[in-house]
């Protein structure tokens, strides 16, 4: 009898751990739900971090003057102004330095839309552009935006919180439409420069060619921007104004513009004695799409040498190294790099930029241009920033985690971020360094801003929730360092 009862009880037992298993397996978590949980834990952790450090109570609104330039934006589907223009896919993807006629448009296109990777190039051709404009008129689904990155970032600078003095020509339309808190300098137009922005989602596919990721191709063919027209009137400004913090960016638009002999180092000059006159106020320089090497080259000379703070995307940190040690212009890098690679190349600018600094000014008797204090770079999965211990600049961690916020409230359209549309694509740990043996540090979703300290410097980490239903690229990168600006100031 026992060993009825006992063999009775061994078969219930194991028909227990079987539905216990069954119910366990039917009711799990799915792993879909586990990413939400996952996200909304990152997003309250990053929300907490930039409310650390809140605008609501300081004594004055930060004064920000900004130049130079502006634009009327007209965005488009990039592939659908390619095809309503008839341009067929490029047998051979090639870079362009500019655009002289529509095939090279469709190579220099091609070239950058598969990688989908930022780029932007001036029109030669004054009547290609004028088609291009045209023709993007007619296409559904076209917008009109303030475009420029002196608009742009004065834009979200004000939204931020900041009184902004902002340099450029514009037309009355123009100004009509800024946000408050934003007062301008410089002349009027009657016809401002117009940008085509040619955007387009992960997976559009033009042709054989599938982009990667979501980004932006732009054109432009301007008239005003790359003489910095405004810059008389700024200085001026300047003067009364007091600002806090001055930051310099258009610069790109004298990229390969067709400037009289000694005229663009003539401006580049004169702007590098009005960042230098202010020798207190701190200066922030937004790198650009860059590809004339000899612009560059006196970019190097008299604008990134006066100032404090440089901020730049996944493509301009290796353009910018290279030519400093020395080699070529890099046109294309890769769009989605590791955490280790960004920070060793940033490591490795923040080095040589005040080497450099430290030889300029060996046995002078006065400073000569500034050391390089900040370095924020954004990219597509995370943003990271080199600050110097004991600089002027404050609130590295909640600034990161800001700049972090932004890219998905600018690309997603939207100040409210929703999980159901965002993604990690950070890995869940990274690696400090490609040295051999380097730290790796978790991505904790409870502090996802990971902060630590080297030499004389702090670095700080943070993932981007990465907006998925994309309704705009261009002026990314302004938004996000003009957000990471405000909480440093």
């Amino acid at each position: 009898m026992d060993g009825v009862n006992g063999s009775s009880f061994v078969k219930y037992a194991s028909f227990l751990s079987i539905l216990v298993f069954l119910l366990a397996y039917l009711y799990r978590t799915p792993p879909e739900a586990m990413l939400d949980d996952r996200l909304d834990k990152v997003l309250s952790s990053l929300l907490r971090a930039e409310r650390k450090v809140g605008m609501e109570n300081v004594a004055r609104r930060p004064r920000v003057a900004i130049g130079f330039g502006g634009c009327v934006d007209l965005i488009v589907d990039g592939v659908s102004l390619m095809n309503e223009m008839g341009l067929s896919t490029a047998d051979q993807p090639l870079h362009h330095d500019s655009i002289e006629n529509a095939q090279q448009l469709a190579q220099s296109f091609a070239y950058f839309f598969a990688p989908g990777a930022a780029s932007e190039r001036f029109v030669m051709n004054k009547t290609l552009f004028s088609e291009l404009v045209e023709t993007s008129r007619g296409l559904p689904g076209n917008r009109w935006a303030v475009g420029g990155n002196a608009p742009v970032m004065a834009g979200r600078m004000a939204k931020e919180g900041c009184e902004v003095l902002l340099g450029g020509t514009f037309s009355p339309d123009f100004t009509d439409v800024l946000p408050q808190h934003i007062m301008v300098a410089g002349g009027v137009v009657e016809e401002p420069d117009i940008h085509l922005i040619l955007e387009y989602p992960a997976g559009a596919s033009w042709g054989q060619y599938t982009a990667r990721r979501a980004n932006r191709y732009i054109v432009h063919s301007d008239d005003h921007n790359p003489y910095l027209d405004s810059m008389e009137d700024f200085a001026e400004k300047l003067k009364d104004f007091h600002p806090d913090l001055l930051v310099v960016g258009g610069l790109q638009m004298m990229d390969n513009f067709p400037f009289k002999q000694d005229e663009r180092e003539a401006l580049l000059s004169h702007l590098a004695d009005m960042l230098s006159s202010s020798p207190e106020t701190g200066v922030h320089f937004e790198m650009a799409s860059f590809v004339d090497e000899d612009l560059m080259k006196d970019l190097l000379t008299l604008v990134v040498p006066n100032a404090d703070s440089l901020g730049m995307n996944e493509q301009e940190l290796p353009n910018l190294l290279s030519l400093l040690k020395g080699s070529n212009i890099t046109v294309l890098s890769d769009p989605n790099p590791r955490v280790a690679t960004v920070l060793d190349q940033m490591r490795e600018l923040y080095g040589l930029l005040n080497q450099h600094h430290k030889d300029t000014n060996r046995g002078g008797d006065g400073a000569v241009g500034r050391r390089l204090t900040r370095l924020h770079v954004h990219t597509l999965a995370f943003q990271a920033m080199i600050v110097t211990r004991g600089s002027q600049w404050k609130n590295t961690m909640s600034a990161t985690a800001k700049a972090s916020l932004t890219a998905n409230r600018h690309v997603c359209g939207s100040p409210d971020i929703d999980p159901s549309k965002a993604r990690l694509i950070m890995d869940d740990s990274f690696s400090i360094s490609r040295q051999e043996g380097s730290q790796r540090i978790a991505l904790e979703e409870r502090r996802p801003v990971s902060c630590w300290h080297e030499d004389d410097y702090q670095i700080c980490v943070a993932p981007v929730l990465v907006c998925t239903e994309v309704y705009q690229t261009a002026g990314g990168g302004d938004n996000i360092s003009a957000a990471g600006l405000v909480l440093q100031i």
